[in-house]
């Protein structure tokens, strides 16, 4: 059976996942759950039962059931081929998980959905920005000393996976990134990689037809 991927198109936590199985080269189905509409179907019971803490992305492969998406990808790092995502050698690999983790820990879930629904509608977006901009500078100083062509060096990596998606959060939420040339930089060229392509939020199958892009 084909790996299940239940998945938002609107989700960065989803959409790092997306493309990890583009790069790997993995056909999978999808079922999309919609973290809008009548109040989440992330938060039905039928749902919740998959996965308790009522999130996506949710992956079915090899007969269990993975939850949150660094673990996700370094489960397919580890069990299919393709390039690698997260280096063998130590210190590379605590580079890269250093920031994956900044944005998956210290800022997606600071301006998500989830979050900023529970901040008063007029202070959402500087919330958001605040957050945002504290973890962006920790991460471009991080890529002055590490990145080439992409986040870490010449090859992609979970941090790349994780970079794409939050950089378009930052654009949604009206983010100054001259601050952050590097960023800039690394997003430019993994946005010419056909795997970021295929993977964006705006041609998924469950992407509105009014955002929907080809």
């Amino acid at each position: 059976m084909k790996p299940l991927l239940y998945t938002y198109f609107r989700s960065s936590c989803a959409w790092r996942v997306r493309i990890a199985l583009a790069l790997k080269g993995i056909e999978y189905d999808q079922v999309a759950v919609n973290l809008i509409k009548n109040g989440g179907d992330q938060y039905q019971e039928q749902y919740m039962l998959k996965n308790p803490m009522g999130q996506v992305p949710l992956l079915v492969i090899d007969g269990t059931s993975i939850s949150q998406s660094l673990a996700i990808i370094q489960y397919l790092d580890e069990t299919r081929d393709g390039p690698r995502l997260l280096p063998s050698e130590p210190k590379q690999r605590a580079i890269v998980m250093m920031i994956s983790e900044i944005i998956a820990s210290g800022i997606q879930p600071l301006q998500n959905l989830d979050t900023v629904m529970r901040i008063d509608k007029e202070r959402r977006e500087a919330w958001a920005q605040h957050y945002i901009n504290k973890g962006f500078k920790a991460v471009e100083k991080m890529l002055q000393a590490t990145a080439g062509r992409y986040c870490v060096g010449d090859e992609v990596t979970m941090a790349d996976l994780c970079l794409v998606p939050q950089a378009y959060n930052a654009n949604r939420y009206k983010v100054d990134l001259t601050p952050f040339p590097v960023i800039c930089r690394v997003v430019r060229n993994l946005e010419e990689l056909d795997a970021f392509k295929a993977s964006h939020w705006a041609c998924q199958p469950d992407t509105p037809a009014e955002l929907r892009q080809t």
